[in-house]
This record gives structure tokens, sequence and C-alpha cells, in this order.
């Protein structure tokens, strides 16, 4: 099989606005790495006829498949047809079944149509049309000079429908895709990009097949392992090889593979060791506890939550002395320990765990910014407090408060299951 060069092209000024992101080129992004087509570029084109002429040469010039989305709808605006007419010089003509579509929309709905919906209809005379099950403007593929293009409606419940319906089925024979793509993304949460990739630069440089790909996000790095192979089990034989020695270096970090979040490690954990959770929280505002209730199942781990975001409802709620916050303020060790204990006993759990800081923008207490406090008690361990700086915005410091305040209890409960079952 030959490499395949992909790209992308949304049409739409308000992508360039930043109004709406454009989900869509990343989705069709994943799609096409699954069926090993590489996408070489992105591009994002405002509602401009020259500019868009512009990009589809250049995109003719380089490219073997080029998937354009946007631009097909009833208004003067809607110029993607317009624009790829100049390089294709085919004849646009109205599809019956798709005009048939746009009336009974209207009908359907008792609304007038304008003429200039019937536009929505229009086709490439040589273009294999896609009926849009999903919406009115149907999407085509058009073979041009060895170039396959491919045009799809914005909207992404109809791109992807007509992805999965027509576009990706008929890609595996016009490119004769016989290999066998198979990818999992390992997820690490506890050390940083740098590190991670430093740990395995020797299997990172050495890479062909299977590939590995780094992804860094909020608090966690994930390693996406690519391979290809002549069957499907071919190719999972050789990611699970590869992520059989990157465990055995980076073992001690990985929480779980592709869709599997923190959260969901952490409730898996707690089941498994029948304990309890509650939580005491200040300034992530009960987004901890939120984070695990949203789970299935969560019933059986949360006992209970307090938010007590001022000191007089620390006092109230959770019996915090007021000697100890005049002595050492809210923003303290002192305070988060007491938190974690006072929740702790409070609603009889087996995990108490406590959040207190300052998110910002003001410094608070004397004390800057992104400064946190995470307590945990287990039982009845020590409790153990835990102090950050974390730079960013507000939101930033508080979500990472959050994923801290898992990636700490993740790491006591595997080590602590991990000595138990040791021992046994």
């Amino acid at each position: 099989m030959k490499t395949v060069k992909a790209e992308i092209i949304g049409i739409g000024t308000e992508l360039l606005l930043g109004q709406i992101a454009n989900t869509n080129a990343q989705w069709i992004s994943s799609q096409l790495a699954a069926q090993g087509i590489h996408v070489y570029f992105h591009g994002v084109v405002g509602d401009n006829f020259s500019r868009c002429v512009e990009t589809f040469e250049a995109a003719q010039r380089r490219s073997d498949l080029v998937i354009v989305t946007g631009g097909l709808g009833p208004t003067e605006d809607d110029m993607t047809r317009d624009a790829a007419q100049k390089i294709f010089s085919q004849k646009l003509i109205e599809d019956p079944e798709s005009a048939r579509r746009v009336e009974h929309f209207y009908l359907k709905n008792n609304r007038p149509m304008s003429p200039n919906n019937r536009k929505q209809a229009l086709v490439f005379e040589n273009a294999k049309v896609l009926q849009n099950e999903e919406g009115m403007a149907p999407g085509m593929m058009v073979e041009h000079e060895n170039v396959l293009w491919v045009f799809l409606p914005g909207v992404p419940s109809e791109m992807k429908y007509l992805m999965k319906e027509h576009v990706l089925p008929y890609f595996q024979d016009y490119f004769q895709l016989q290999t066998e793509i198979v990818s999992e993304m390992l997820r690490f949460i506890g050390i940083g990009e740098s590190q991670l990739e430093h740990e395995l630069q020797d299997l990172i440089s050495s890479q062909t097949n299977p590939t590995i790909a780094p992804l860094a996000s909020e608090g966690e790095v994930g390693l996406r392992l690519t391979s290809k192979g002549d069957t499907e089990e071919e190719a999972r034989s050789m990611i699970r090889s590869l992520k059989n020695v990157i465990l055995s270096k980076m073992g001690d970090y990985y929480y779980g593979s592709d869709d599997i979040t923190i959260q969901q490690e952490v409730l898996t954990l707690s089941k498994e060791k029948q304990l309890t959770i509650a939580a005491a929280e200040s300034l992530t505002g009960g987004r901890f506890i939120d984070g695990l209730i949203t789970l299935p199942g969560a019933s059986s781990v949360c006992e209970g939550s307090v938010v007590t975001y001022t000191p007089d409802m620390k006092e109230k709620m959770l019996g915090i002395p007021g000697a100890l916050i005049k002595e050492y303020g809210t923003v303290s060790e002192a305070c988060a320990k007491a938190m974690a204990m006072n929740i702790k006993q409070l609603v009889k759990s087996d995990i108490g765990i406590s959040f207190t800081g300052v998110a910002g923008p003001d410094s608070s207490e004397g004390k800057e910014p992104g400064t946190v406090y995470i307590g945990i008690q287990i039982k009845n361990e020590p409790v153990e407090v835990y102090h950050f700086h974390f730079n960013g915005t507000r939101e930033t410091v508080r979500n990472r408060s959050v994923k801290k305040g898992y990636e700490l209890l993740f790491h006591r409960l595997k080590k602590d299951l991990s000595s138990k079952k040791s021992g046994q």
C-alpha cells in the first residue's frame, strides 16, 4: 500500500474567530490514522472566495486526499462548491434526491422554502453523491487529476454520519487499505512529559513499527502506541510486546489505557480495597467529589462531602478550631490536616481528603495564588499533607489541584494494594 498524503480543510470564518473549535479536523484525523492514512496538513479558511481557491489549489498540488468540511449551506457565504469549481472545471447540477430531501424538510416543518435553499442540492456532475440522513446538504466525492476530494457538511453530526457510512468504507477499496492498524493510548500520572520521554529515549529514538507518540495533557501524560500488521492480531501482538517493555520501566506511573480516567481508576481501587472516601473542599469547590459521583457505582465509595469556602464555614461545618485558623490560617498545612481528619470522622469514611489554597488571582492570608495544600488520611494512618504551587489562571489552579488529589490517592491506594498482595 502506498503512503496516502491526506489534507483536511475547514471552511468558515467562525473557526478563525475562535467562535467554535475545529473538532471536525481532530475527529477525522483520528479516523484516518486508524486506517493507516497519514494526515500531512490541517487548514482553516474563512468565507473568502479567493483564499478558498488559493487553499484548494495548494491542496491539489501536494495531497492525494483532500477532505473539506463546511461551506455547503444555502447562504451567500457558503462558497465551497464555487471555489472547488475553479479547480475542477466541472458543472454544478442539481441532485434530484437531495433536492427532494430539502423540499421535504420544509414541507414537514410547515415552513416556506426560499429559492436559495435549493443550492444545498447542487453537486458536481461527475461526483459520487453521499446522501445525508442527518441533514439536508449531501456530501460528495470527486476525483480530479489523481486526487480524491471529499466534501462534507460542517455540522459534526452530519459529517460523522457521512464519514462512517460512506467515506471510510469507500477508502478501503479506493486506496487498497489492506494493512491492519491498531492503537493503544497508555496513560501515566505523577511524571512529566519530558521525564517520561527521557526514561524511554532508547525506545522512542529507535521506533519503527510500532510507533510511540507522547501526548501531554493537564496533570498527566499519554503514550500512543500504533502498530501495523497483515492481521489485526499481529498488530495487537506487537502493541502488547512494546507495552510490556514500557511498563517494565515506567509501570509505577501507569494507571490505564485508552478511555479510562484517573477518577475511574481511583474508584476501582477503592472498591477493590472496600474503602469509602469523603472530601472536604475549599478552593476546588466540590470538583474532586463530583469527579467520582459522575461515575457509575460511585455510591459504594462516596460517603459524602462538604464544601467549606470561608473560615467561618470551616469552623461550623468541619469543626476546625478557631484558634488553629487564627494561628496558622486556612491556607496552611495545619488546616489541611484538620480538614482531612475531621471530614473522615464526620462522615465515618475510610479515607478523608482535603483541599485548601489560593486559586487567585489575588493573594490570600499572605500566600500567593497557586498555593495549595492537600491532606489525606487513610484509615488510622497519620495524615499526610502535600504542599504545591501551581502556575496559571484561577481555573488552571483549581483543575490542577483536583487532578493532583486523584494522583496522590491513586499512588497511595496502588502502593497499599501492592503491599497487601505481596504480603499474602
